[in-house]
């Protein structure tokens, strides 16, 4: 199951250096909806070595509003505390994009 991400987590959880993964969505959006599953089997199948997790932009905007998130999906990928540029994510994606991403996110 994807983690759920809150601006009173998601800092201290980017902060703590390990691979993140945060998928930007919202209930309306329907590519978000159909991203979910897809988003809660690579949480599981990457369990322990990243957390990846949605940021649900009606519920929250601290995040979205800092990282200038215009579209969504929009997932964006951290390490070391940092955003790592060359990883971001726009629209809907398969979970073999999404597989390749974090392993170029793990081997960093």
């Amino acid at each position: 199951m994807a983690f759920h991400f809150t601006d009173a987590n998601v800092k201290e959880i980017i902060a703590s250096g390990q691979p993140v993964v945060i998928d930007f969505w919202a209930t309306w959006c329907g590519p978000c909806v159909n991203m979910a599953p897809t988003i809660d089997a690579v949480a599981e199948q990457y369990d322990g070595r990243a957390v990846i997790g949605k940021y649900n932009i009606e519920e929250e905007n601290d995040l979205s509003m800092e990282y200038r998130i215009m579209s969504i999906p929009t997932i964006l990928f951290f390490k070391n505390g940092e955003q790592v540029r060359d990883l971001r994510l726009a629209g809907s994606q398969t979970k073999a994009t999404l597989e390749a991403q974090i392993e170029k996110l793990l081997a960093l």
